[in-house]
């Protein structure tokens, strides 16, 4: 089991990054490609290692939280390592599991791939598992966990998945007034289930209509 991964990110793609440990590149697929991008020093990527009949693969995460929702995910029916990883890239772990533990089907099915079924499911299997992880934390309509009732709504703007799409372009070297531009250009668009990668999209083609 390959429980780390400590290295240089030497590319990044929509779905995976690569990580140069010692001259060998390890493909790591991971919900933000792009929150690796922040940094040119050595990263640690913790990864689960998934093995099937044709493929071996590495899932990876920016924290330990987001690994163990991962695999705690993965013991759903009708989950698979894709809708896992689709999961986390709709919503940070404390916000999944507090989704979770409220039963709040509502949040769960705009997750993609995650239907009533499987939401069902979900609070089944994991509604009892997941106390560590949600700890004091509520929901926001917009699937924001917080532990501080006082933030303003309006400091949320965007959402998880935004703030992500946000961080991976200003890694690209895009200013933060350029990019609050891009969202306000395109927020009466955005579906409550887009994904980072969808938003980072969407934000690029509004940045390149400058």
């Amino acid at each position: 089991m390959i429980d780390y991964v400590k290295g240089r990110v030497v590319h990044w793609d929509v779905e995976y990054i690569v990580v140069d440990v010692r001259d060998i590149g390890y493909q790591i697929y991971t919900p933000n490609p792009y929150a690796f991008a922040k940094t040119s020093e050595a990263v640690t990527v913790y990864t689960h290692h998934h093995v099937r009949e044709d493929a071996t693969l590495l899932f990876g995460f920016e924290t330990r939280e987001e690994q163990n929702m991962f695999r705690k995910l993965l013991e759903v029916s009708g989950i698979g390592p894709r809708v896992a990883l689709g999961i986390l890239a709709g919503g940070k772990p404390e916000a999944v599991a507090a989704a979770i533990r409220q039963e709040n089907i509502a949040f769960l099915t705009k997750l993609p791939g995650i239907g009533k079924k499987t939401a069902q499911r979900m609070i089944l299997d994991l509604k009892d598992k997941l106390e560590a992880l949600t700890g004091g934390f509520g929901l926001t309509a917009d699937g924001l966990a917080f532990d501080n009732p006082s933030i303003p709504p309006e400091l949320l703007e965007g959402g998880v998945a935004w703030r992500e799409a946000k961080e991976g372009l200003a890694a690209l070297g895009y200013t933060t007034a350029e990019l609050d531009r891009a969202w306000h250009a395109m927020k009466n668009s955005v579906q409550a289930d887009e994904s980072v990668d969808a938003l980072m999209k969407r934000a690029l083609q509004q940045l390149f209509k400058g």
